[in-house]
């Protein structure tokens, strides 16, 4: 997907991307039709993922880990969402822990103890992905406004000797009964407090603590192997060294690296692509299992393909753009252009994925074939918090049209 002379990437992000690709060629894509069949997590997929090394792509060098940074990351998990996209989404949950605890919490502003502090904590939860293969999730939404940043969350963490009280909720929970550490984007109320934003804590919380449960049932559209039920907290208690992040960096995290939201979108780069993938070889008469047929001759198909080549270079561009000015304190057009490549990567999958069901036609119905589990997939990423397709339109035109703190007389 991203030559690395076109994309101007070095050789270690060529490696570490490739080893991605081939990993997902090789072992994920024959295995996709399962998890989304059982609605199962792709826990052999993990396996895979550990014994490569990608488990820790994001974890610093000194810790064991690859060292990517956000830009490679990104390109890594839309290579793997070409070949199974709930292995990619998934695979994002886990990464998030270390990308935004290690190199992004490292663009933030920390005294000198604190970051010692973050740095000590933090080796904690890197060597047990790198040593022991511990998987990590991200439980966000709670079914309010919190996942989207208008209120604080819900989910509410009590400080005791010790570490922390936590109780609440979180839906939607991908991973959930699978991963080994929840991370938990919580609230910290001590006696008499109100509820704040700026008081969040990011906590990796034990699946086997004592008070946690997965409760609900998972037959969704899409995203089936994502497994994400519903999570339940009660009375959970929370070391101090399980702090992903001290106190008040992720509310600085969230204010000042927005394109940390931004996540999510590869998976559906990938799929975007792989919608692409199926037609050229399904025209080409090289499906696997399917007899040599060639319907690359009509000038119907063909201009289809060319529709298809145009929105995917388009979607690409702008993402490619997008993921590749990440930084601290961005500008406000680098906000909306990210904004825009979030909202372009979530709808321009899916149409790319409807318009190749149209071009190869009542073939792309069947089961047997990926094209209809990928537009399942592609449906459901506009929905995605805190980024959903809606909340992307609305910022893009109110923060276009407004400067901070204007308003209308």
């Amino acid at each position: 997907m991203f030559d690395p002379k076109a994309y101007r990437l070095d050789e270690e992000q060529a490696g570490l991307i490739t080893k991605a690709r081939e990993l997902a060629q090789a072992n994920f894509a024959g295995r996709a039709a399962k998890w989304d069949t059982e609605a199962t997590f792709p826990l052999e997929n993990y396996k895979d993922l550990h014994k490569a090394g990608l488990l820790g792509i994001s974890i610093p060098k000194a810790n064991g880990g690859s060292g990517a940074g956000y830009q490679t990351y990104s390109l890594a998990a839309a290579e793997i969402g070409r070949y199974c996209g709930a292995t990619a989404l998934t695979w994002n949950m886990h990464v998030c822990s270390t990308l935004w605890s290690g190199p992004l919490a490292d663009d933030l502003d920390m005294d000198d103890q604190m970051r010692a502090e973050q740095h000590r904590r933090r080796a904690i939860h890197y060597k047990r992905i790198v040593e022991d293969g511990a998987i990590y999730s991200q439980p966000f939404s709670e079914g309010g406004a919190a996942a989207a940043g208008g209120v604080a969350f819900g989910t509410e963490a009590r400080p005791v000797k010790g570490g922390w009280i936590v109780n609440g909720k979180k839906i939607f929970a991908s991973l959930s009964g699978f991963a080994d550490y929840y991370g938990v984007l919580c609230t910290e109320v001590a006696e008499g407090e109100k509820a704040s934003r700026r008081n969040t804590l990011y906590l990796a919380i034990s699946a086997k603590s004592e008070g946690v449960s997965v409760v609900g049932d998972w037959d969704p559209l899409g995203m089936r192997g994502t497994v994400s039920r519903t999570l339940i907290f009660k009375d959970v208690f929370v070391p101090e060294d399980a702090a992903l992040m001290p106190r008040g960096v992720y509310f600085q995290a969230a204010m000042r690296w927005p394109h940390m939201f931004l996540t999510l979108s590869p998976t559906y780069v990938g799929l975007a692509q792989a919608s692409y993938d199926f037609t050229v070889k399904y025209l080409r008469g090289e499906i696997p299992g399917m007899p040599p047929v060639k319907r690359r001759m009509y000038p119907t198909k063909q201009i289809a393909v060319a529709q298809m080549q145009i929105k995917l270079e388009q979607l690409k561009s702008t993402w490619f753009q997008a993921v590749t000015e990440a930084c601290a304190n961005p500008s406000k057009e680098q906000v909306l252009r990210a904004y825009a490549a979030q909202y372009t990567a979530m709808e321009g999958a899916n149409e790319l994925a409807a318009l190749a069901i149209r071009t190869c036609g009542g073939q792309a119905m069947l089961k047997t074939l990926p094209l209809e589990r990928i537009y399942r997939d592609s449906r459901c990423g506009a929905l995605m918090l805190p980024w959903t397709a809606e909340l992307c339109l609305d910022r893009i035109g109110r923060e276009a049209l407004y400067e901070a703190g204007e308003k209308d007389e």
